[in-house]
């Protein structure tokens, strides 16, 4: 089991068999409503990028910005060398991923309806919002974000009052999107669970 659970590669891709299997096994290869499981496994997919990218940003700000100045200098490294440049890594292609699976869900719809989303049309103004937020996050994340901590975390080579500039603005900008998730993740969920305006 060691072998299994220590191997992350290994863990998820047993994860996504066992996906697979619930996936064919429950619906076979035609859903009720006559759609096929594919739609289904792009929605799937968003979702799962998008607790991948909400979770990090969730991490970095409930964790990693608040525990940084309790850290000891001789340790900071560790986070700003090995596990912060990891966590953006995956943290900027989930949010990339999520967007453009998001707006490929919303055309495998009955309809596509990303464009009446985007415009507010009636009947798509809470989920029109809720993608609004997460492509502003999005760009917030790939022009904002990652340029100024490649400056703090010195994957770039900076002066150091550049690179204390450019923590501070990475952390303002994460911040925004703490702010901007929480209506995003409401708009999200409201537009089935709550009810289309």
């Amino acid at each position: 089991m060691a072998k299994i659970f220590g191997n992350f590669h290994l863990a998820l891709g047993i994860g996504v068999v066992l996906l697979i299997v619930a996936m064919f096994g429950l619906h076979g290869t035609m859903l009720s409503d006559g759609t096929y499981p594919w739609a289904q496994w792009l929605r799937f997919v968003h979702i799962f990028a998008g607790i991948l990218w909400i979770g990090l940003l969730y991490y970095f700000n409930f964790v990693q910005i608040p525990t940084m100045p309790k850290v000891p200098a001789e340790l900071k490294p560790a986070v700003s060398k090995y596990i912060a440049p990891a966590a953006l890594f995956w943290f900027r292609w989930a949010a990339l991923a999520t967007v453009i699976l998001g707006l490929l869900v919303a055309e495998t719809q009955q309809g596509g309806f990303s464009g009446r989303a985007l415009s507010f049309q009636a009947g798509y103004r809470v989920i029109g919002l809720g993608m609004w937020l997460g492509i502003i996050m999005a760009a917030n994340v790939w022009f904002i974000i990652w340029p100024n901590q490649k400056k703090a975390l010195g994957i770039v080579a900076v002066a150091d009052d550049v690179k204390a500039k450019a923590a501070s603005v990475a952390m303002m900008a994460s911040r925004t999107n703490l702010i901007l998730s929480i209506p995003m993740l409401y708009c999200m969920v409201g537009q089935t669970h709550i009810g289309a305006v």
